[in-house]
């Protein structure tokens, strides 16, 4: 008799921004480690849906900003789970090498893309400037792959993004672009006044052109389930993750960081991560 096969619906967001494109690489490196498993993406509006779609069963596992899932998370009675840390998301804007734009002050009153409307980065890039008070005439929008074509088309002067290997900061890397992180003062600031923020750095080298380390602040994103899922999936989903650490981190730069043991440090509670990666975590000596 062949084996059972466990089918997960993986909702990622709208095409053109970082989570399509990690949904993609971790769905076949994952897949590929495990015959019992087939994890297939699906594109949502990202994290703001995707949360209430895994609370009404309608997705298995999905992808979920920071910001989404330490708020979705912190719900008292939540139904929400962890399966694995994604990646850090330090947070950056980005403008065309010729531009003035040498702070994030200087974006005050300036058109700035802050992502899609369900975006958890959106959410991030509104957090950051709230907490600077710098007011931007916010621009939102339907794909994330449009982000660059608003800079090029001088529609707006700076695009929010996050994280490594972030399809938008690719694009605008390649044309010449310049990023824009806070400085050590606004870190701090930001960091009293949003304490689920970490600081974070993002490496020399990430970006075409990009010499030296960019420090700024992010948070955690991670592929989240409800507590619904059966303990035997969580599990088997789990080794295979583990087992695709080096396929998955070779394939895609930010996934580097999705690792069991990031998932243990990352998680704001133990209790919150799914009972069946726990099982798994404890076999291989991560937690006792």
């Amino acid at each position: 008799m062949a084996e059972a096969l466990f089918v997960l619906v993986l909702g990622t967001a709208t095409p053109g921004g970082g989570f399509p494109v990690y949904g993609a690489a971790f769905a076949e490196t994952v897949n590929a480690q495990e015959p019992k498993l087939r994890v297939e993406t699906r594109n949502t509006k990202g994290s703001s849906e995707n949360v209430p779609l895994l609370e009404e069963g309608k997705l298995d596992i999905a992808l979920v900003a920071g910001d989404y899932a330490s708020g979705a998370l912190a719900k008292p009675g939540t139904r929400l789970r962890i399966i694995t840390a994604m990646y850090g998301s330090p947070g950056m804007f980005v403008v065309r090498g010729e531009s003035p734009v040498r702070s994030i002050a200087d974006l005050k009153g300036k058109p700035v893309v802050l992502g899609t409307q369900g975006s958890g980065l959106t959410v991030l890039g509104r957090m950051v400037l709230k907490s600077l008070n710098v007011d931007v005439q916010e621009i939102t929008l339907e794909k994330a792959a449009d982000g660059p074509v608003f800079i090029r088309d001088g529609k707006a002067v700076a695009l929010w993004g996050a994280g490594v290997g972030w399809p938008g900061f690719e694009t605008m890397a390649k044309q010449g672009g310049r990023f824009i992180v806070p400085d050590a003062k606004e870190i701090k600031t930001i960091l009293a006044k949003e304490p689920q923020l970490k600081a974070m750095t993002v490496p020399a080298g990430s970006y075409p052109g990009q010499a030296a380390a960019l420090n700024t602040v992010g948070h955690w994103s991670f592929v989240l389930s409800s507590e619904a899922l059966a303990d035997e999936k969580a599990y088997v989903l789990a080794q295979a993750i583990h087992r695709a650490e080096g396929a998955l981190g070779a394939r895609l730069a930010q996934a580097r960081e999705t690792t069991a043991s990031n998932t243990v440090a990352a998680a704001p509670k133990i209790e919150l991560i799914h009972p069946g990666v726990r099982k798994y975590l404890r076999e291989i000596g991560l937690m006792k």
